[in-house]
């Protein structure tokens, strides 16, 4: 056992020293590092050194066409960690193997941003369960070939945290884990180049404790305070807190708001070399003590953006990313009919190494930030601005010819920058389509519902589902009379899961059944196919029309072909190939030299 933990550190021990005597120049710390890895080693399950062992051979076990997803809130899906284990049957009839579970680590009452304000990072919060019901959890799930993925919220604690309440009292130590300032020189000349993230609600980066007397950086929300990276026992003790979670059978980190983590005066605070040396810090911890753990990368940007935190193919950093671009695209290709910006981000994403592994989906907890290539909208003749306002318009149903229903998410007044929230459903029209009982129109949302869930089914990397999309779950408006939630619309997608809802599924003609069924299919079909791995070569083709896009896919003797239609009008179309595929789901004999396509059809072609 020992040899096992000497011989991983043996391996990556000189670029460990190097990264953080660089970053730090304090041996003590560092041996002090180690020390508390070979403790976590030593506490670590056999079940999980196992488990390490196996992933030591299989480093892409993640990257399987059978590898998809659903993200769920523990307390809305379920309740709490006993409610998810009574309703793995949900999950594994869905054909589930990534389950993503929302914060659910100690969090004050009220103020806590959704979970992402954390006081404790060794405690499950005693409404959802404890840590040993996160535990049991996993290792349930592992049987039912599930892998549990948690939130790690690396830049910031809640100002309930144990640090942040000390460091009110007045302790030294605890202050300079944070970055506190007695007054507001400094502050103001960070305020000079920082980006601000919520200036509509939550203006600057600053806020001012009274019972400190000192000025804390703040970036997101005022009960969050950003971590001083700068400080080895920061670092120290999240890494930690990482490994004490790894420990509990949690195989996917998601790391939240990675692109903050190091400040500096000068600069945007955003996207800084240290920022890659501690997610390599962090990723070669996990290698020494816990090799079966997978990082994703929480970076909301363009593509070649996010790309450098991969790190390289020799130094990986994160090995899962958020594919956030390509799921604007997708919704705006839904409201403007036009596919020719999805098209280009498919084109920028197949240019990366074929070894970067996205998350891609259509909805998530957040909001939708309506972060376009600026460049790319004014090539099809638009203002961007005016475009952004076209889109948060429509999705908040303000034009007469919207099929959507959503709420404005941050507007700001003087930039008029806003975002979009909403559930797919709702989104996608059957809200509105259920209110005036129009039963065309209801068809017309379900098959843009599934038809956009059957793309980002047909992409490489792993298609992750939001709780509730899989049952066309609709706005929840009652967060408009919760005082705590009130102000923040990201709440009218983050209701409790209906489990009324979920019944209705027995029931063939009830929009629940149809989206259900036919998710239960395309991942079911996704699965039985490699072509659709990670890895499979990927090339966009020219459709010649502005409504429909195709690609093809290529992994060994599977040819793939995916066409989809993002309009309401019926297609008529030829792709110029004269081979014949067989389509996935109808089991028809088609070819490309004449294709008619119904509105939001898609096909899923594949030949041998």
């Amino acid at each position: 056992m020992k040899q096992e933990f000497e011989r991983r550190l043996s391996s990556y021990y000189d670029e460990l020293k190097w990264l953080y005597m660089e970053i730090y120049g304090d041996k003590a710390m560092l041996r002090q590092l180690i020390d508390v890895a070979r403790e976590f080693y030593k506490e670590r399950k056999p079940s999980l050194r196992k488990l390490d062992i196996q992933r030591e051979r299989e480093s892409n076990w993640y990257r399987k066409s059978d590898m998809v997803g659903m993200m769920v809130y523990a307390q809305q899906f379920a309740k709490n960690l006993t409610g998810i284990k009574e309703h793995l049957d949900h999950l594994k009839k869905l054909h589930i193997r990534y389950l993503h579970l929302m914060p659910l680590l100690k969090m004050p009452e009220g103020r806590n941003d959704g979970g992402y304000a954390v006081s404790d990072f060794r405690q499950v919060d005693e409404r959802i369960g404890t840590i040993k019901q996160l535990s049991e959890l996993s290792e349930l799930c592992r049987k039912n070939r599930i892998s549990l993925c948690l939130d790690f919220v690396i830049n910031h604690t809640s100002d309930e945290h144990e640090w942040a309440m000390r460091a009110k009292k007045g302790e030294r130590e605890y202050q300079e884990r944070y970055l506190c300032f007695d007054n507001y020189d400094i502050p103001a000349e960070y305020e000079k180049t920082t980006p601000q993230v919520f200036p509509n609600t939550e203006p600057g980066n600053f806020i001012y404790d009274e019972e400190m007397g000192k000025h804390v950086l703040s970036t997101f929300h005022s009960y969050q305070w950003d971590l001083n990276y700068r400080n080895p026992a920061v670092f120290n003790e999240m890494a930690a807190n990482l490994l004490f979670l790894a420990n509990t059978g949690i195989e996917i980190f998601r790391i939240d708001a990675v692109p903050y983590i190091w400040k500096q005066l000068g600069t945007t605070s955003r996207n800084l070399p240290q920022v890659h040396s501690i997610m390599r810090m962090l990723r070669i911890l996990c290698k020494i003590v816990c090799p079966a753990v997978a990082f994703k990368g929480e970076v909301v940007m363009a593509p070649h953006e996010v790309a450098p935190y991969f790190g390289s193919v020799e130094k990986p950093e994160c090995d899962i990313l958020y594919n956030v671009t390509t799921m604007v695209c997708v919704w705006n290709s839904l409201a403007t009919r036009d596919v020719t910006l999805l098209k280009w981000q498919m084109d920028a994403m197949d240019a990366l190494p074929r070894e970067y592994t996205f998350v891609n989906y259509v909805r998530c907890h957040d909001d939708i930030g309506w972060g376009l290539d600026e460049g790319g909208i004014r090539a099809q003749g638009f203002d961007p601005l005016e475009h952004k306002k076209f889109l948060y318009h429509f999705y908040a149903g303000d034009y007469p010819e919207s099929f959507a229903r959503g709420r404005l998410y941050n507007y700001d007044p003087v930039s008029q920058d806003a975002r979009s929230c909403g559930t797919c459903a709702s989104l996608c029209g059957m809200e509105k389509a259920w209110w005036e009982n129009n039963l065309q129109d209801m068809e017309l949302a379900i098959r843009r519902h599934i038809m956009i869930h059957a793309y980002i089914a047909s992409l490489g990397g792993i298609p992750v589902i939001y709780s509730g999309d899989e049952i066309a779950q609709l706005n929840d408006y009652s967060y408009e009379q919760d005082a705590e939630k009130n102000d923040d619309s990201r709440f009218l997608h983050r209701g409790e899961f209906s489990w009324e809802d979920a019944a209705l599924i027995q029931k063939p003609q009830s929009r629940q059944a149809k989206v259900y069924i036919a998710l239960q299919k395309i991942l079911k079909v996704r699965g039985e196919h490699a072509v659709f791995d990670a890895d499979a070569w990927e090339h966009t083709w020219e459709t010649f029309d502005k409504s429909v896009l195709a690609f093809e896919r290529r992994k060994g003797a599977e040819r793939f072909v995916g066409i989809y239609n993002f309009s309401e009008y019926e297609k008529e179309l030829s792709l110029g190939f004269d081979e014949t595929f067989t389509e996935l789901f109808s089991g028809q004999t088609i070819s490309g030299s004449g294709l008619s396509l119904e509105p939001y059809e898609y096909l899923w072609l594949l030949r041998k």
